[in-house]
């Protein structure tokens, strides 16, 4: 059984096709690319998987289950984590508990449970704590755990927030152009970031990006789609030769 198993999925706003007849597979493990234009789709599709839009038609299966239609929440409970290309970290709140909040569709207590501090509530907060403070070491934050992310620079934003990811402990992680915003230094940083993550963490990956460098250097596969569709796949090698993607991004007359 496929990791996650995407069909025939297509989303319209009013009458204009975001994304048509996109598919994909996931047997597991993989790191994959999906790369495209601006206003190509590449997010949209994210945001079905991740259970942010509702598909008009077509299917998404996540670990034996169909996702179309679920609230993000839900998707995350699945095993579904995602970053996003602008940074949505509450910067107002400590590196901590911007990571610790990710995970409050694991509390399981009640109001009753908050204002006695019964067993369960003690239980639930401790686990909690210990696995934010573990992918705090993992990720090498454990020198800014009490600080305002607003205080930090644009990398270790970005770092906060893939360890938020991680503390959900995601079979599926999609990240949304992690390299947005970083200069040269951060974005290497980045690519070892990411491949120390889908090492260690056995997890598959799925990423948009346009820095090519970081691409190219991490995915094993790659998707490319242009106005909504599917124009080309394969390995690194085959679609930097592509004259379908050569096309996408510079035109006809570069062909």
């Amino acid at each position: 059984m496929a990791l996650l198993e995407i069909k025939d999925l297509t989303i319209r706003f009013g009458g204009l096709a975001a994304v048509s007849d996109f598919e994909c597979e996931f047997a597991g493990g993989e790191l994959m690319g999906l790369i495209g234009p601006n206003g190509a789709g590449k997010t949209t599709v994210f945001n079905m998987v991740s259970g942010f839009y509702k598909p008009t038609s077509g299917s998404i299966v996540f670990d034996g289950r169909g996702t179309a239609g679920l609230k993000p929440h839900q998707v995350t409970a699945l095993g579904v984590a995602r970053t996003f290309q602008n940074i949505r970290l509450w910067k107002e709140m400590s590196v901590l508990d911007n990571i610790r909040v990710a995970q409050y569709y694991r509390l399981g207590y009640g109001v009753a449970d908050c204002f006695f501090r019964s067993r369960r509530y003690m239980e639930r907060e401790s686990a909690i704590e210990r696995t934010s403070r573990e992918v705090i070491d993992a990720l090498e934050l454990t020198r800014y755990t009490d600080e305002m992310p607003t205080n930090l620079p644009y990398g270790l934003q970005r770092r906060v927030e893939i360890a938020r990811a991680l503390s959900l402990r995601p079979k599926l992680l999609l990240l949304d152009e992690p390299a947005a915003g970083l200069n040269s230094a951060d974005v290497e940083g980045l690519i070892s970031l990411i491949r120390w993550v889908h090492e260690e963490y056995k997890l598959s990956i799925w990423m948009i990006e346009h820095q090519m460098k970081v691409v190219m250097s991490l995915c094993q596969w790659i998707k490319v789609i242009d106005f909504g569709r599917i124009i080309a796949e394969g390995t690194p090698e085959q679609i930097q030769s592509n004259p379908e993607v050569i096309k996408a991004y510079l035109g006809d007359e570069n062909i």
